[in-house]
């Protein structure tokens, strides 16, 4: 374990509202520590130090070690990062208890590598998508990855990368794979027409396209649902009325 996975951290005694912006005031995070059927732990961690690490993907799917004065050390994983909507402070941190013995299912960043040297990111007039940018693993806290890469050196025109195509560390599984729903896509080519030009403003095109066409879709079943309604009224009318009659 790296300096950099090491978190030094107080107990706290004093919690509550009051005493969380005295901690901030002070340049420190209240925090929280619970899970591994032990009592939640409440301590005070240094402001500086954890913004700087938080700055870090790794930071997010690593297995961390948080120690006290003392010398009494647990190992852990954020679960939960509170930050204030204005400035750059973090205003609380949760931590979760993992055990050597234990599986853990979290998200990690997924790295795509070799698009330059694919066909497709070579040919002129295709941009390559990254549909999706993390995915939630299964694991021992031993082997957790801090991401998984995805090469993409063999993608050719008009290609996709499926989910199960990520080539897994040993130890690891991706438990959405076990599931009987279609496989999730994590990258995909689009072709780009010429008088959309290229690069990112075409992507945006051919994405603002795409919604076009989807949302024409749904206006021209709402349509179609609308006349029906029209129709049930009318019938429904018509029938009141030879009601009436009798």
């Amino acid at each position: 374990m790296t300096d950099s996975n090491i978190i030094n951290a107080e107990i706290r005694e004093d919690v509550g509202k009051g005493a969380s912006r005295r901690l901030r005031r002070q340049g420190k995070i209240p925090a929280v520590l619970y899970g591994g059927q032990k009592a939640p732990a409440t301590l005070a961690l240094e402001h500086a130090p954890l913004m700087h690490a938080a700055e870090q993907e790794s930071f997010y799917s690593s297995v961390l070690e948080v120690r006290v004065a003392d010398g009494r050390s647990q190992k852990v994983i954020v679960r939960d990062v509170h930050r204030h909507p204005y400035i750059e402070q973090i205003m609380h941190l949760d931590f979760l208890r993992v055990s050597a013995e234990e599986i853990l299912r979290m998200s990690v960043p997924i790295h795509y590598a070799g698009e330059d040297e694919s066909e497709a990111g070579k040919a002129s007039g295709i941009i390559i998508q990254h549909m999706v940018t993390e995915v939630e693993i299964a694991a021992l806290p031993e082997n957790i990855p801090e991401f998984l890469t995805v090469d993409l050196s063999g993608l050719e025109a008009g290609g996709v990368v499926m989910l199960s195509d990520i080539l897994l560390p040993e130890g690891v599984e991706i438990p959405a794979l076990a599931s009987d729903d279609d496989e999730t896509m994590i990258a995909n080519t689009v072709r780009i027409k010429e008088s959309q030009g290229t690069g990112a403003a075409a992507a945006e095109e051919a994405a603002e396209a795409a919604l076009e066409a989807v949302t024409e879709t749904g206006e021209a079943a709402a349509e179609v649902a609308e006349e029906s309604d029209e129709d049930d009224s009318e019938g429904d009318s018509e029938a009141d009325s030879e009601a009436d009659k009798d």
